[in-house]
């Protein structure tokens, strides 16, 4: 079953610091599912998850529901920061709150590819209460520093593609050790919600800046794990993503996720890597058929 994407309403609202931030927002309040919100990774945003938000406010295994994804300060619409060194996951995480607040959202299901999946983690922590679930999209306590080289020699480094054709040599030049499992068409849908806006208009979709953040860590000393933050997750429904490819979430971190939370289901992305793109039918199927069984793990209000 193919999945139509729904159209959907750009929402502004106001970071701590003033900053404009920009959120998809699918469905309506009035829907009776468990309100679902959608966490992208480092230069990633709202539009990775057109098709999924689609399925899920759509209804597809269980009810209808909100579907909100952010674009992080300095992604997509939001605006850019000026001081690259609040592209930090502390004051992001401020504006996460700030806009469920803003959006009144009280407890939902939390998807988070990557960095995403670092914010539910942390939310936790600093607001335990609203997570009534989640979806870790190939993301742990533990980053694998292979991964994570391989990620800094790309970010704010890429030349600009001039039509999509471009954008997809481009893709494909960069990432098809990851993803050996893409067809012509995934590719083409890859490079459209990396590279193109609202008007089709081809570029980059994130803050270059984003690279001297990433560029602050050194890679030879051990990096900060999150295992108490995690730990944070084991009184909520548990939904682990992973791509068979992946340089970021080794086999070994997945083990001992499973292991502190025996209720977590997983799932494997064959033929992709990090993080996987949550644009195949069995993936999105997976997702909503987690969602649809956890909707009574939310307050009744919501």
């Amino acid at each position: 079953m193919s999945v139509v994407e729904l159209p959907f309403k750009s929402r502004f609202y106001a970071a701590p610091d003033g900053l404009k931030l920009h959120v998809r927002e699918y469905g309506s309040m009035l829907d009776p599912g468990v309100p679902v919100v959608c966490l992208a990774g480092l230069t990633r945003d709202s539009a990775d998850f057109g098709r999924l938000a689609s399925a899920l406010a759509a209804g597809l295994k269980g009810a209808k529901r909100r579907v909100l994804a952010l674009d992080y300060r300095g992604r997509g619409l939001s605006g850019y920061d000026r001081n690259w060194k609040n592209y930090s996951l502390g004051i992001e995480n401020a504006d996460v709150l700030a806009v469920l607040a803003a959006m009144e959202i009280d407890a939902a299901i939390f998807i988070g590819t990557s960095r995403g999946g670092l914010h539910t983690m942390l939310l936790s922590a600093t607001r335990p209460a609203v997570i009534a679930g989640a979806v870790l999209n190939d993301i742990g306590p533990v980053l694998e520093p292979r991964g994570m080289a391989r990620i800094r020699g790309y970010v704010g480094k890429l030349p600009e593609p001039r039509s999509v054709p471009d954008a997809v040599d481009l893709l494909k030049e960069t990432m098809s050790e990851q993803f050996n499992g893409l067809s012509e068409a995934d590719w083409e849908t890859y490079a459209r919600i990396t590279f193109t806006d609202a008007v089709g208009r081809i570029g980059q979709r994130y803050d270059r800046n984003l690279m001297k953040a990433l560029e602050s860590f050194d890679l030879e000393q051990p990096l900060q794990t999150l295992w108490p933050q995690f730990d944070g997750l084991r009184a909520v429904p548990l939904l682990i993503l992973r791509g068979a490819n992946s340089d970021l979430l080794s086999v070994e971190t997945l083990k001992e996720m499973v292991a502190r939370h025996p209720g977590a289901e997983v799932h494997i992305v064959e033929g992709q890597g990090h993080a996987p793109l949550l644009l195949d039918a069995e993936t999105i199927h997976r997702i909503c058929a987690f969602v649809a069984a956890n909707d009574s793990a939310a307050p009744e209000e919501c």
